[in-house]
């Protein structure tokens, strides 16, 4: 039976507020075919990485005149074929928005997307609001072997033993291994270029810090490499870099 109320004061239901936790899609060519092959390459790379997480598609770095468009509906067949919920789309001409909105998107223009800054600027600047505690970190005790991946949504990740050659450590915030680390470890995986890595012997396949990486196909100079070791980004003039410090004893 439903329950129907006809007291003003107690409506059938209320309008508020609500965050919602969303993936920024930027998009950086118009050919769907090409994000649909390196998507797959990711997902190979990390199964499971996308959970049903919303996205906004962002095309404002394709600069598209009024006229133009892409094909949307092969991009929302890939992104949900990827485990990825489109909701919106930021920086879309007339054209392309009339497509988007046909297609159920929202019109998030006025959506703020998180990008790299300068370790100044990201000490210095002001908060706009107290940000939410952060999650508890994922703990794993015990070491971790070829095939093996770990995925810290949302958190940070401890490891207490080794990150063995073929495992795959990922995090949304910092990873921290106290062994070795002879796997892949891409710390801020969503985008967090403040996230760091820490390993007490340093000897990765590749690391990866919201999105920028360094394979062992780029040696790490002698004074880290096996030992004690931390990597953070360095935004600049010239971009994005890892740096790889020794940590002191």
């Amino acid at each position: 039976m439903a329950i129907v109320s006809e007291d003003p004061s107690n409506p059938c239901y209320e309008i508020k507020s609500a965050d919602l936790s969303l993936v920024a899609l930027v998009l950086n060519t118009t050919d769907m075919a090409e994000v649909s092959r390196s998507l797959k390459r990711q997902m190979d790379e990390s199964p499971g990485f996308f959970d049903q997480d919303p996205v906004v598609i962002d095309v404002g770095a394709l600069k598209l005149l009024d006229e133009q468009t892409i094909d949307l509906d092969a991009l929302i067949a890939t992104l949900r074929e990827h485990a990825l919920v489109p909701l919106a789309i930021k920086g879309a001409p007339p054209a392309l928005l009339s497509l988007a909105k046909g297609a159920g998107l929202v019109d998030a223009s006025d959506a703020r997307i998180r990008r790299s800054v300068p370790p100044a600027e990201r000490v210095s600047a002001p908060a706009a609001a107290s940000p939410p505690p952060p999650a508890a970190a994922m703990v794993i005790d015990k070491p971790l072997r070829s095939g093996q991946q770990v995925y810290a949504k949302g958190r940070d990740l401890i490891v207490m033993g080794m990150v063995n050659p073929g495992a795959e450590v990922i995090a949304d915030g910092h990873i921290h291994v106290y062994g070795v680390l002879r796997g892949k470890a891409i710390a801020g995986a969503r985008g967090n270029a403040g996230a760091h890595i820490f390993a007490q012997v340093m000897e990765p396949e590749l690391i990866s810090i919201a999105g920028v990486y360094r394979t062992s196909e780029n040696p790490l100079p002698k004074d880290v490499f096996g030992k004690a070791a931390h990597v953070f980004l360095l935004s600049g003039p010239e971009g994005d870099k890892l740096l790889i410090t020794p940590i002191p004893a």
